[in-house]
């Protein structure tokens, strides 16, 4: 028991002895920095702070940048007020530059001698001779009132179409015996378009008219006829036929 104890003073002594000579030069050096860590993850956001207190207007100019920055947002569109009164007419503009020029128009339906302009015919024949019209020959004319273009030939008494179309052919003719004429064209072959009127102790007024489609060339005549007339019909008389036709359309 001595021995052990006398074993533990050394060993006390011993440790005190090296803890003293030690504390001024027994520090070790610094050691090597270690290596920098990987970064952390960012942190949650923060809590929403509280809404803050409405701006208040101040007295005197306010800048605009805070004016924008007091901005709300949009309301909802209003509704469209009244139409405001009518403005003045504004002053009159320049004058714009010419169009493009057109497409061009449809071929004309005229050619040559039949065109628009030259599509017309007219004419209108008066007899004044006291003798009776043969039978069955154009019956000739002593004066033209019209002949525009000269498609009627007054020396034979017969129109000859120039402009193919629909025309319009009609006489008139007063005389103091029975009178019988005829309207004679190509248009209607072997038909004839015959009138007649007989004296009653009075002047006998005589009319007929007819609508004709006619090509170029055709002919179209009035003529005297034979039916209920006596020996005493053909005596020179006092006698006047009047003969008139024109174009109404052209086919050309």
């Amino acid at each position: 028991m001595g021995d052990y104890y006398g074993l533990a003073i050394l060993v006390a002594v011993a440790l005190f002895l090296t803890t003293g000579q030690c504390q001024d030069s027994c520090s070790g050096r610094n050691g090597v920095p270690g290596v920098k860590g990987t970064p952390g993850r960012d942190g949650q956001h923060g809590a929403k702070g509280e809404k803050g207190e409405p701006a208040e207007a101040s007295d005197g100019p306010v800048d605009a940048r805070i004016l924008l920055m007091l901005k709300g947002e949009a309301g909802n569109r209003g509704l469209q007020g009244p139409m405001g009164p009518k403005g003045y007419q504004g002053e009159l503009g320049l004058v714009g530059e010419p169009g493009k020029p057109g497409r061009p128009g449809p071929d004309g339906r005229g050619h040559g001698q039949h065109s628009a302009q030259q599509a017309r015919s007219a004419f209108s024949m008066i007899r004044t001779d006291q003798s009776y019209p043969v039978y069955n020959k154009p019956v000739t004319y002593q004066k033209t009132v019209v002949n525009e273009p000269p498609d009627f030939n007054t020396a034979t008494g017969q129109f000859i179409c120039r402009v193919p179309g629909v025309y319009y052919f009609t006489f008139h003719s007063m005389a103091k015996v029975n009178m019988c004429l005829q309207i004679v064209s190509d248009a209607l072959g072997t038909k004839k378009l015959g009138f007649c009127d007989y004296v009653r102790n009075n002047d006998q007024v005589l009319s007929g008219g007819v609508v004709l489609q006619l090509t170029v060339g055709q002919k179209v005549w009035l003529q005297s006829f034979k039916d209920q007339q006596t020996a005493n019909d053909l005596r020179p008389s006092e006698k006047q036929i009047i003969f008139n036709g024109f174009l109404l359309f052209s086919n050309a």
